[in-house]
């Protein structure tokens, strides 16, 4: 069959992608001709020997096998919501309580690594994963990034099942656009109603903050909510207990207050927004400070009085979760502090502990994975960017080099909205190391960061045209290498994991 489709459509056809469906057979291709600067471009989907209503709506005949049409077509949109139907397991779904782990594809390019990475590992996949805000930098769209999710589980025959997941979601629109798209988990970001002050003021400062929370979406009053918390000690799961004192309180809830209100709202603009299943997961990882046991207790047991539910919760945790690095911090004290979190989390769960911004935290793995079981939903994206960029440092030296020194002049810029610290003065020019040494500059902290940081300057507006279509066309040439170092670098990162 495969050596029949080879020679009617002249495309070398994924062995893997050649899955029989309900009334038809189904298989993706590849073109001789790879590049073109959309990810999917040299790649085709076809059908074969389809039954009434089962042909894919944008194709066209190219030949028979055994006097049965053959028709092949572009991977676009519409072939992509008709395979969602046709083949089913390569729709997202909702993921539920199961170990699970988040890939970030900021190129398109990265869902059959991805695959390759988990399979076997008894981990359950988010192959769609991106922000409004990662989406806006690389020019893609809630659709296209379903869309390439759905083409890489068919051309590796993976039917086992992923999740999609539309990644810091801060405004109602945003829920919209997700929900239309097919979007399955969505988290909710309030970081922005996060009060980092409020570490540091004075009680009397704290107790205003209280009086101008928005009671009518808490449903409750100030001497209410102060009674529900203030002076009072909570039972933790394992025997721990979390106690919360009045400044405790007063902190907790001038800190918070307005992320509960903010999140509930989200949540209940989801609710009418849906048009079925969907998991919830609530993060509050991308602030300035901490949040300790007593305020992550009152964070959720706020939520859950309010009728909110989610699968998984990202709290900031103590030490640096710096963006393509390991932990900076004391594991130790980060594992006693941990504990605590879990504690609160298996008191007022279960969900899932989620670890955002959590690429390449390896010396940390083993410690969440102690403590937390199997109730962990790990976060990766930009680590899955610089395989790419690796890829392309042995495939096409001079354009990695050319990437180098754009990231080291753009850094300054683009690091604003990331927790990095790299700098620029220990990052040599390209033009100062070898062809050998080029490979070895994705393992540097500094040089890390700057291409994590600056991806979406690569990817479009000036940097865009300088290296958008050379990219894609390095590593269409080099598509195996680029699985390779996927499937290695993130299955380093699920082993603590596996069930």
């Amino acid at each position: 069959m495969i050596d029949k489709l080879r020679q009617i459509t002249a495309l070398d056809i994924y062995p893997a992608s050649v899955q029989r469906g309900d009334n038809g057979t189904y298989f993706l291709g590849r073109s001789s001709h790879a590049g073109g600067g959309k990810g999917t471009a040299e790649k085709f989907v076809g059908c074969a020997d389809c039954g009434p209503g089962a042909c894919l709506p944008n194709v066209r005949k190219v030949g028979e096998i055994d006097g049965k049409c053959v028709c092949a077509g572009p991977c676009d949109h519409q072939n992509a919501v008709a395979l969602r139907k046709l083949l089913p397991w390569s729709a997202p779904r909702c993921l539920g309580l199961a170990t699970s782990t988040g890939f970030g594809d900021r190129l398109g390019l990265a869902t059959p690594g991805h695959i390759r990475a988990v399979r076997g590992t008894g981990i359950a996949p988010i192959l769609a994963q991106q922000s409004i805000r990662e989406m806006t930098r690389t020019a893609r769209t809630p659709e296209l990034v379903i869309d390439c999710a759905t083409y890489g589980t068919i051309q590796e025959g993976f039917t086992d099942g992923f999740g999609s997941d539309a990644d810091h979601l801060q405004k109602p629109q945003d829920i919209a656009a997700t929900v239309e798209a097919g979007f399955t988990q969505f988290t909710i970001d309030p970081g922005a109603q996060v009060d980092n002050a409020a570490d540091t003021m004075p009680p009397a400062a704290l107790a205003e903050k209280l009086a101008q929370l928005d009671y009518e979406t808490l449903a409750t009053s100030p001497g209410d909510l102060r009674a529900a918390y203030a002076g009072k000690t909570f039972a933790l799961a394992g025997g721990d207990a979390v106690s919360i004192g009045e400044f405790a309180f007063l902190r907790a809830a001038a800190k918070y207050g307005r992320a509960v209100t903010h999140t509930v709202a989200m949540f209940r603009c989801l609710q009418q927004t849906a048009t079925g299943p969907f998991e919830l997961e609530v993060s509050v990882d991308e602030t300035d400070t901490p949040t300790t046991a007593a305020e992550h207790y009152f964070f959720a047991s706020e939520l859950r009085r309010l009728g909110v539910t989610w699968v998984s919760m990202a709290p900031r945790f103590i030490g640096r979760f710096e963006k393509g690095v390991d932990y900076i911090g004391d594991i130790d004290a980060f594992a006693a502090d941990f504990a605590r979190h879990v504690a609160v989390m298996r008191t007022l769960g279960p969900y899932k502990m989620s670890i955002h911004s959590g690429s390449d935290k390896f010396s940390i793995y083993p410690v969440i994975a102690d403590l937390a079981g199997g109730l962990v939903h790990l976060k990766t994206a930009g680590t899955s960017y610089l395989e790419a960029i690796r890829t392309v440092a042995d495939i096409d030296p001079g354009l990695f080099r050319q990437i180098l020194d754009f990231a080291r002049e753009h850094y300054d810029a683009d690091r604003r909205t990331y927790h990095v610290s790299a700098d620029m003065s220990k990052l040599p020019p390209a033009a100062e190391l070898s062809d050998d040494e080029l490979a070895g500059q994705i393992d540097d902290f500094h040089a890390r960061q700057a291409l994590h940081c600056t991806f979406g300057s690569v990817l479009t507006a000036d940097g865009g045209k300088r290296f958008r279509d050379r990219l894609y066309a390095a590593l269409a040439a080099g598509e195996e290498a680029h699985y390779a170092n996927l499937a290695a670098h993130l299955g380093r990162h699920l082993k603590p994991f596996e069930r």
